[in-house]
């Protein structure tokens, strides 16, 4: 604290500060420039189960029969499921292809019931890494039928322990030879983390079955086919401005046949199509197109949908070394079939109620549009002649039909190199006007280049941060992630968005560290660079102000330890200071707020501090973790800033 120092230097200090507040006085109220309303986001892929397993609250894994050896070696039609005889039952259990419920879901199991026994014969399936249920929670299971040879056959399903115990259970009864579609609700009356579910039939005969599934009653805002509610308030209470998806290298797939396509995400969830992820292992499609537009519009995020360039990933074929390329691309003649799938997108949005895909949305229970502002063309590409070729087409299309969109173009991988370069050139020329820029670097690198947008050239293509994140989930490497976000607010009249990646991971199944995010069956882990991006989110602005903040150390003009940004929120007319100390140090900052406008002088403050090599786990999942407190402020006040820590200083625009 400055009282503790000698007399030299508080005579030094005191001179520092009355040159910062003179400097302030001029610089706060005629240096302010406006910043994108949409700066801080998220990323959500499939990557890591963050879907299936994850987000998407279905707890049947392979519930329509599709897993194949080619998502993963060793699965199989049967993948996740059981056959279950008890009471000397005795029957047979098929894997069947030639009448399917929905040509796009193809297979389906025959049960064979000779003899039912006591208990009768049937399945069981174990979900993700064991089901969760709790005690006195609903659940509803629903499936696919059709008798093919026999009366109605009852069948009795439970949600069972390990040793079958039955915590719950309902009856229904099949009957007629046709697919129909049968529900019922189970009650859970023990909490189990590991339950599997039993279906059994009780009666002689032969039965079909397919898309055999079970859903949590409570999802999130109980949406039918909805997500896994915790963790979606988790991704909620980010108050993100907008939200990507599906990907990532998804987008554009492992091989032009492996390409994400809308159009087979939408609709009922049994005719939607299955196929494997670029991530090695199963896409169902349950949380598709619908969900995504739906779920940015339950937390207030605008839908930020990324398209293939019609070109398929340059890795394609597990081509993962420099300067290797799989990128293939469609013909011309497929690319206008495929330019007016990208089209049609935007119909689905936007369009009425009356249009051909404004029709299905509104079929699937939304008719007003979604509101679209925003849609990328490609991820990370190659540049070369076959992604320019087809990006210029898509691009002039949607431009020519639709000039309300903002297209978001891309510049590969890195932040900087061949495709970089030949990116932004392209961009350039083309006047793309966005373009999506990807890094992930040791926490080093943000520090060190936090100016690295002060320089850019504002009459070029604005910027999306598409992906970026230090390598590592203490402390030091969300500091260094928020040191580099104050010079995305400083440089926020250019970078329009910016979102970590990845968002979502099982803790079990991490195909990319690290995360935002991860989780379990039944716990969730907010790590430091989540509350960081969560500080940042909640606490934004649409205009910054320059110099509103001075550190006092004679090294702060060097020293990348240090970082600052001053904000104004115009909706609500609070001023908001964020302050990062990496270093192992106290630093002071001096702060000069004087035609700001009329501020209250208790302002909110929340620290975010720890061991430099602190981080969050699931036995301490809020070790580290913002601290809220008041803060008495003035026109002008000095703050000392802990070591390792990143403050907020919120203060009220009096009323």
């Amino acid at each position: 604290m400055l009282f503790n120092r000698s007399l030299t230097t508080l005579f030094a200090a005191v001179l520092f500060c009355s040159s910062v507040f003179a400097q302030g006085s001029r610089a706060a109220s005629g240096q302010a420039k406006p910043i994108s309303p949409d700066l801080f986001g998220i990323f959500f892929e499939d990557i890591s189960y963050a879907a299936d397993g994850g987000l998407y609250a279905e707890l049947v894994q392979n519930r329509s029969f599709e897993y194949t050896p080619n998502d993963r070696r060793g699965w199989h039609s049967l993948t996740g499921w059981e056959y279950v005889t008890e009471g000397y039952g005795y029957g047979m259990l098929d894997v069947e292809t030639s009448s399917p419920l929905h040509p796009n879901n193809p297979h389906y199991i025959v049960l064979k019931v000779e003899e039912p026994g006591q208990q009768g014969i049937g399945v069981s399936n174990t979900g993700y890494d064991g089901i969760y249920v709790r005690k006195g929670e609903r659940y509803d299971f629903s499936l696919f039928a059709r008798v093919l040879n026999g009366e109605a056959i009852p069948l009795v399903i439970s949600l069972r322990g390990a040793k079958g115990e039955v915590y719950g259970e309902a009856a229904i009864r099949a009957e007629g030879d046709g697919w129909k579609k049968y529900t019922a609700t189970v009650t859970a009356g023990s909490t189990d983390t590991a339950a599997r579910l039993v279906v059994l039939a009780k009666g002689k005969g032969t039965l079909a079955m397919d898309v055999i599934s079970l859903f949590p009653e409570k999802t999130f805002r109980n949406r039918p086919n909805g997500l896994r509610n915790d963790l979606a308030e988790k991704i909620a209470e980010l108050h993100p401005k907008f939200m990507r998806f599906p990907g990532g290298c998804l987008v554009h797939g492992d091989g032009l046949g492996n390409m994400y396509r809308w159009k087979n995400t939408i609709g009922p969830v049994e005719q939607r199509v299955e196929q494997r992820d670029i991530w090695n292992y199963h896409q169902t499609a349950g949380l598709g197109y619908f969900e995504y537009f739906q779920f940015c519009e339950d937390i207030g995020a605008k839908p930020l949908p990324i398209v293939a360039a019609g070109v398929s990933c340059q890795n394609s074929g597990g081509t993962w070394r420099i300067g290797s390329t799989g990128q293939k691309g469609f013909s011309m003649e497929e690319m206008q079939e495929y330019i007016q799938e990208v089209l049609d997108l935007i119909e689905y949005a936007n369009g009425s109620p009356t249009s051909t895909w404004g029709a299905k949305r509104a079929a699937s229970g939304h008719p007003a549009p979604f509101g679209l502002q925003y849609i990328g063309i490609g991820n990370e590409d190659k540049q070369t002649d076959v992604f320019r070729d087809r990006f210029k087409m898509l691009y002039e299309a949607v431009k020519a039909k639709h000039p309300e969109i903002t297209v978001v173009g891309t510049v590969g991988p890195s932040p900087a190199g061949e495709d970089y370069n030949l990116g932004w050139k392209f961009a350039g020329e083309l006047g793309v006007p966005v373009v999506d820029e990807h890094y992930y670097e040791k926490p080093e690198w943000f520090l060190t280049h936090n100016k690295r947008y002060d320089s850019y050239d504002r009459a070029r293509p604005k910027v999306y941060v598409g992906e970026y994140a230090s390598w590592g989930n203490a402390l030091f490497n969300a500091l260094a992630e928020a040191a580099y976000m104050t010079g995305l607010e400083r440089n926020g009249d250019l970078v329009r968005m910016a979102s970590y990646a990845p968002l979502l991971a099982n803790q079990h199944h991490t195909s990319w560290n690290p995360n935002l995010i991860y989780f379990t069956n039944t716990a969730i882990l907010p790590t430091v660079n989540y509350y960081v991006q969560q500080l940042f989110s909640v606490n934004s602005g649409d205009w910054y102000y320059s110099n509103a903040v001075a550190f006092r150390s004679t090294k702060a003009g060097a020293d990348t330890l240090l970082a600052a940004s001053c904000v104004k929120d115009s909706k609500s007319g609070d001023i908001i200071l964020k302050i990062v100390n990496a270093g192992n140090e106290p630093e002071d900052a001096f702060v000069h707020l004087k035609g700001l406008g009329a501020l209250q002088s208790q302002a909110e403050l929340y620290v975010l501090t720890g061991a430099r090599d602190g981080k969050n786990s699931f036995e301490e999942p809020a070790l580290i973790a913002p601290a809220r407190s008041a803060l008495v402020v003035k026109g002008s006040f000095s703050y000392n800033a802990p070591p390792y820590s990143l403050s907020v200083i919120r203060v009220h625009a009096k009323k």
